[in-house]
């Protein structure tokens, strides 16, 4: 009768602490972009959020932002990971973002971004060239 308790104890206890961790779910998204600098600096794309959970949802990307830039070029094939969410809707918004770099003809980087208790990594190849610095924003809305 003791194991039978136990088992049941054991039984509830997962039962509350599983959905608690099911909240969680891990996003990913992929993406191209296309944009020009010069000084002032603005890409525009799209691509599509997935998540583990099974939700997806189809973005617009803007980026916007200024410096000491100048460039014209294009990311194909973009990648980025989301820090866990509770629902894709808290990926959606503008995150804030600094890079600096030099790119010419074929190239590949990787940033980082935030957006309060949300962070965005990305990684992609582009065409195209690039210099300088530059602070600026990164917005993902759903299409």
């Amino acid at each position: 009768m003791g194991i039978a308790r136990i088992l049941a104890a054991t039984a509830a206890a997962l039962l509350i602490a599983l959905p608690a961790a099911a909240d969680m779910t891990s996003c990913r998204l992929t993406f191209s972009l296309k944009g020009w600098s010069f000084v002032y600096k603005q890409y525009k794309g799209g691509g599509k959020v997935t998540c583990e959970n099974g939700q997806s949802a189809k973005v617009r990307i803007v980026t916007k932002g200024g410096g000491l830039t100048v460039g014209k070029s294009e990311i194909d094939d973009g990648e980025g990971t989301f820090t866990e969410v509770k629902d894709i809707s808290e990926i959606f918004g503008t995150y804030v973002a600094a890079e600096g770099g030099a790119g010419a003809t074929k190239s590949a980087g990787a940033s980082a971004m935030t957006k309060g208790e949300i962070s965005l990594a990305l990684t992609g190849t582009g065409r195209g060239f690039e210099l300088g610095v530059s602070f600026g924003s990164f917005t993902i809305e759903r299409e």
